[in-house]
């Protein structure tokens, strides 16, 4: 991985997740740890209203997670209705030692790099049903209350796991918009390597 971005994993403590969060969390758990006994590879698919903030963030620090462990799991993302990737949100991976390329200037594309010799996750905004995603035995994860209210049921998805966030789009053009985007992304690091180190252990 990156010098940096090890360093940002490096740093991350788990007491900060409490316990009604980590069971929770043991949802995803067993459904990735069943799918890994089935000899299945799990699609997890992270789904907020608009794919801008907490699905993106979500997506990109699973897949570096579950790297990090050597889990083998293929990581998604979308909404409701299409917007762009959050730049707030896309700053603040960057601070934690992702390197990140974009292409296009409307809902770009963005090319997500954890390690030198890493695929690009590829992130923009998109609808949960887009080509891009899993269309079947896929477990999706709702990040935001939103989309949880809204889009009670996702077709096709074999386990429908509730794991909201705070969103950070309220810190907007606000002297505490980086501290708030940093707080939220870290938060999701932190509960993402903990899902992946509890699947390895």
């Amino acid at each position: 991985m990156y010098p940096k971005l090890s360093s940002t994993l490096s740093k991350i403590v788990f007491d900060e997740i409490s316990e009604k969060r980590k069971e929770v969390l043991k949802i995803l758990i067993n459904y990735v740890k069943e799918k890994l006994i089935a000899k299945q590879e799990p699609l997890l698919s992270f789904i907020c209203t608009h794919n801008s903030r907490r699905s993106q963030l979500s997506q990109i620090w699973a897949q570096t997670a579950a790297h990090y462990y050597g889990i083998n799991v293929r990581c998604f993302s979308g909404g409701l209705e299409v917007t762009a990737f959050n730049e707030a949100a896309v700053v603040s991976l960057k601070r934690s030692g992702f390197k990140v390329e974009s292409v296009g200037e409307i809902n770009p594309k963005y090319n997500v790099y954890y390690a030198q010799e890493s695929k690009p996750i590829i992130a923009f905004s998109k609808l949960y049903s887009d080509k891009f995603n899993p269309s079947e035995s896929f477990a999706s994860i709702i990040t935001c209350d939103h989309a949880d209210e809204n889009c009670p049921f996702i077709p096709y998805s074999e386990k429908r796991i509730l794991l909201r966030y705070d969103d950070p789009k309220i810190y907007d053009n606000t002297v505490l918009e980086e501290k708030k985007y940093d707080e939220r992304s870290l938060q999701i690091a932190s509960e993402m390597l903990y899902v992946f180190k509890k699947v390895k252990n």
